[in-house]
């Protein structure tokens, strides 16, 4: 019986623990005098905030259930007592100019550091640029009804496709990345403005340890993630495709078919001279004595323009056999 009563005892004490514990975890965010207070002036920010993804209430994860206003702007008991007004009471301001960026991120941080996404924000480019989580991210949403990682609205409007009230994705990019806005919309280019592609799709904003931030350790390597056809291996390797797609492809956008970064054959003549070919024009009568010295022979014909892929079709490697293989023959 003793032996019972011991155990009962022990199961109510770490039951009492366990409340009192979660009781003193909820008050450590619980600060100030509540959302109900900032409502009766900041009725439009509470409303926006309510709208979005921490304010809804199904997110226990959220701020609106452990502290709401007082997580992210602090104690605002100092703020009400002198009657409000912008920066009185040592209110916090993520929005304003007076925090840096590593404050303002800081703030966000205290809650999502251990996103797994997050891992490589100390090393990315933004974060070294002073590029701070409200630059993108906008907690009381947007007016455009935009609710997709709360993206912040402000972007050039430049789709001609307008499908949803949503603002795309690369058009928070292009707030700041205004020279991808001009190759995006170039004659080639990958359906971002389509919204079948997004910037994130390639790139992980929250920081990575590769160039430009790509989601690869290799630009070969993130290509290959759809265009798998053109990984290989091969018998018979291009030796710029094998190095570096960017050789020859401008992956935002180009006026040239197939995001070329020029105008077939000029692209394949950066590399192969006139050693093979010759760059002469094609006459029914030249056709390919075209420079052997033999007489009647012209060095004039109709090459000048043709496109190399006309008989080079196998362009990125080539597992057929033998010389056909080696010249990517079709």
């Amino acid at each position: 019986m003793k032996r019972l009563q011991r155990a009962v005892n022990l199961c109510l004490g770490v039951i009492s623990g366990l409340v009192l514990g979660l009781a003193g975890f909820g008050n450590a965010y619980a600060v100030g005098p509540g959302a109900d207070v900032c409502k009766g002036c900041h009725e439009d920010k509470t409303a926006s905030y309510e709208a979005s993804v921490h304010g809804q209430k199904g997110n226990l994860k959220g701020p609106s259930n452990a502290g709401e206003c007082s997580t992210c702007h602090g104690d605002a008991t100092a703020h009400v007592s002198a009657g409000g007004g912008r920066g009185v009471g040592g209110i916090k301001n993520p929005g304003g100019k007076t925090m840096s960026a590593e404050e303002k991120s800081q703030t966000c941080l205290a809650c999502h550091d251990g996103n797994r996404n997050l891992a490589y924000w100390d090393s990315g480019r933004h974060k070294k640029n002073d590029v701070s989580c409200n630059n993108c991210h906008s907690i009381h949403g947007t007016s455009t009804g935009n609710n997709d990682k709360m993206l912040k609205a402000g972007g050039p409007s430049i789709s001609p496709y307008v499908t949803t009230v949503r603002q795309r994705q690369y058009e928070t990019c292009n707030t700041c990345h205004k020279d991808k806005t001009a190759q995006i919309l170039k004659t080639s280019h990958h359906p971002v403005v389509e919204g079948k592609v997004k910037c994130s799709d390639c790139h992980n904003p929250h920081g990575a340890l590769s160039p430009a931030m790509i989601k690869g350790d290799s630009v070969n390597e993130l290509c290959g993630t759809c265009h798998a056809e053109k990984r290989g291996p091969f018998i018979n390797e291009h030796p710029p495709v094998a190095e570096n797609c960017l050789a020859c492809h401008a992956p935002h956008g180009s006026n040239h078919a197939k995001l070329l970064e020029q105008a077939l054959p000029r692209l394949c003549q950066d590399c192969h001279d006139a050693a093979s070919h010759l760059g002469q024009i094609w006459s029914a009568k030249d056709a390919f004595a075209l420079g052997t010295g033999q007489p009647g022979f012209a060095n004039s014909g109709r090459a000048i323009g043709r496109s190399c892929l006309n008989c080079h079709t196998q362009i990125h490697g080539s597992n057929a056999p033998a010389n056909q293989g080696q010249r990517f023959l079709r």
